[in-house]
């Protein structure tokens, strides 16, 4: 397996648009923590960007010798607002996004089943390309539990759209987290996002699900044991041979020093998981 760091990392709590360190003091924090990736969101880069900027942000990831791992370019889909699917009526500035950073994964927004034809068209128009698209499993989409998530990749059924592991998600919609979904998921697992989320009554933070209606809940950090139990998705992980991207996903920045948390997250993992 190998680490990632998304850049959501430093984004300023609950706001997606705005970042608390630029993109090459990012890298650079990347680099010195023993990641071996940056996944872009478009806090940092996106679509909105001029391609010149695109290109820019480009040599910024090269120069620090780290691949880009996923790219989400837009707002809409990690905010999972009304127009979280709309990039999927529009794939192309996505696609040219994507190449200049030189990655071959996107990540998309699907909320409604009138989105998988959708989906099977921007599916296809990326493969031309030799680029993947992949959801998360996240709240109020159609992949907020395992039954629906697995009926949703069959239906779209392209050999280039898969599926992001977020075992937070699955906790706050009341699935298991650990070998099953990933048993569930391994035709289709084409990343895995981690964050540390502990659902209890008296939480800070509330989080809407379909399934599971509102969750009170707070992030803690990584090994925190009222959270999320890595070592046990490291090891189904390990035992299904994964040997893609594992991306620290939490946001440091809703509680934590950054660059503290980006280290221990990091610390932790290469601790319970078997990374390069």
């Amino acid at each position: 397996m190998k680490l990632s760091l998304s850049t959501r990392v430093a984004e300023m709590p609950k706001q997606k648009t705005k970042t608390l360190l630029g993109l090459k003091e990012l890298t650079a924090l990347a680099k010195e923590s023993g990641y071996d990736a940056i996944c872009m969101r478009a806090s940092q880069i996106g679509i909105q960007h001029s391609a010149a900027e695109q290109t820019a942000a480009s040599e910024v990831v090269e120069t620090a010798g780290l691949p880009v791992s996923m790219v989400t370019g837009d707002i809409d889909t990690p905010a999972n607002n009304d127009s979280a699917q709309m990039a999927l009526r529009n794939i192309t500035p996505f696609l040219d996004l994507t190449e200049r950073l030189g990655s071959d994964l996107i990540r998309i927004g699907m909320k409604a089943d009138s989105d998988i034809h959708w989906a099977q068209k921007a599916a296809d128009e990326a493969a031309e390309r030799g680029i993947r698209l992949a959801h998360q499993s996240h709240t109020c989409t159609l992949f907020e539990t395992i039954e629906k998530s697995v009926a949703v990749l069959k239906e779209v059924n392209r050999d280039n759209f898969g599926i992001i592991y977020e075992p937070a998600n699955l906790l706050v919609c009341g699935q298991e987290y650990g070998a099953t979904p990933l048993k569930a998921f391994e035709p289709w697992l084409m990343n895995v996002y981690l964050q540390n989320m502990w659902p209890h009554e008296d939480g800070t933070q509330t989080i809407a699900t379909w399934f599971n209606g509102p969750v009170p809940f707070d992030l803690v950090p990584f090994g925190d044991p009222r959270g999320l139990d890595f070592e046990l998705i490291m090891n189904a992980l390990s035992e299904m041979n994964y040997a893609g991207y594992v991306t620290v996903h939490h946001n440091v920045a809703d509680g934590m020093d950054i660059q503290t948390g980006v280290s221990q997250f990091a610390d932790h993992l290469r601790a319970v998981g078997d990374f390069e």
